[in-house]
């Protein structure tokens, strides 16, 4: 029975893969992100096997498929498996590996925070478990609007560099970080730490290639020759949309010395990450801005990512980059990434 329990497990993980990974790779190729769909493809059908294999030995019974067993007529759904998974956790908190598998779970579900919060139990119980700091960084950031890596997020990716050095989860995240806090020379030299541990020539290290150039070139530094082989001109250039910004003279008023102007592109369906931003002095207005792959908040998420993109600018009365009660606001709507007519945007409401 258990071997048919096992062949039966085999095949509809296999299934369910197939009905995952087919859809997501071709929503790659249409939407022009095929490398990040491929990553995520990779850790679903690595994630995917694990989490169930895991969720069957801690909770689970192949006597559910026999007939002929009391009390086991019925199979446990996933949903109950975990259900189930939490109830052990509360008889036992001390199981780490319980905790690690909820983790892991829960990021499959796309439930960040769930991730979070059963990544904090394994650190409660195994302060140094580099998988389980790498894991709640990355849930927080994902938890996130804005997908920051900062504060305990940040210190958990430099203490797992420190207790794994070679950990290429925790060198790529940490370099995200120092990028999206604009350090970016400490971005493309963590990035140059990861290089060696990649498969020279493989898509994966071209793409790191091509990030500590554009570090580089933002930070002023002169490529190193080995790091690249695009110039950070050539990199920087990739896509740009030109942004025409202004007023509207009913709302003048309401422009105060020290506000600042957002002016923004981000994905029309995707998270609310922009994929390029710029941060002006709003007495500068009105004032044409040019938006290119160069004002990423991330080097993984930036406008040649996107075909088409949400065009957007605000003025911002406390300087922060989210919206805030009072702010003004104006925007151009979803617009082509490859139309080179400048976008008018006048800022003509009150958020």
């Amino acid at each position: 029975m258990k071997i048919a329990f096992f062949v039966a497990a085999g095949v509809m993980i296999l299934m369910a893969l197939a009905a995952l990974l087919l859809p997501l790779i071709r929503h790659g190729r249409a939407t022009a992100r095929p490398r990040s769909t491929f990553v995520l493809a990779l850790a679903i059908a690595f994630l995917l096997p694990i989490a169930a294999a895991g969720l069957y030995f801690k909770i689970g019974t192949p006597a559910a498929l026999n007939p002929d067993a009391a009390g086991n007529d019925h199979p446990l759904t996933l949903d109950q498996a975990i259900a189930e998974l939490r109830t052990h956790l509360t008889e036992q908190p001390d199981d780490v590996q319980g905790w690690m598998l909820l983790a892991q779970t829960s990021s499959m579900q796309q439930d960040p925070l769930a991730a979070r919060n059963a990544y904090d139990h394994v650190l409660k119980l195994a302060p140094n478990n580099v998988e389980a700091m790498i894991g709640w960084a990355e849930s927080d950031s994902t938890s996130r609007d804005n997908h920051m890596i900062e504060g305990r997020a940040q210190d958990l990716l430099k203490q797992a560099v420190k207790l794994q050095p070679d950990s290429q989860r925790a060198l790529w995240l940490l370099g995200i970080s120092d990028f999206q806090h604009a350090r970016y020379r400490e971005a493309a030299s963590t990035w140059r730490v990861l290089q060696p541990q990649l498969e020279p020539g493989s898509k994966v290290a071209q793409s790191v290639a091509d990030q500590i150039a554009i570090a580089d070139a933002r930070s002023g530094a002169a490529p190193a020759s080995a790091a690249s082989s695009h110039p950070p001109a050539a990199v920087a250039r990739g896509a740009s949309v030109q942004v025409e910004v202004s007023l509207a003279p009913t709302l003048q008023q309401k422009l105060v010395p020290g506000d600042t102007l957002f002016v923004y592109a981000r994905a029309p369906d995707g998270p609310p990450m922009p994929l390029a931003v710029a941060k002006l002095d709003a007495s500068q207005l009105p004032i044409t801005v040019t938006l290119s792959d160069a004002m990423a908040m991330t080097p993984t998420m930036k406008l040649s990512s996107a075909p088409r993109v949400f065009v957007g600018a605000r003025i911002s009365h406390s300087g922060e980059p989210i919206a805030q009660a009072g702010d003004l606001e104006g925007d151009a709507g979803v617009v082509a990434v490859d139309d080179k007519t400048p976008i008018k945007i006048t800022i003509d409401k009150v958020h």
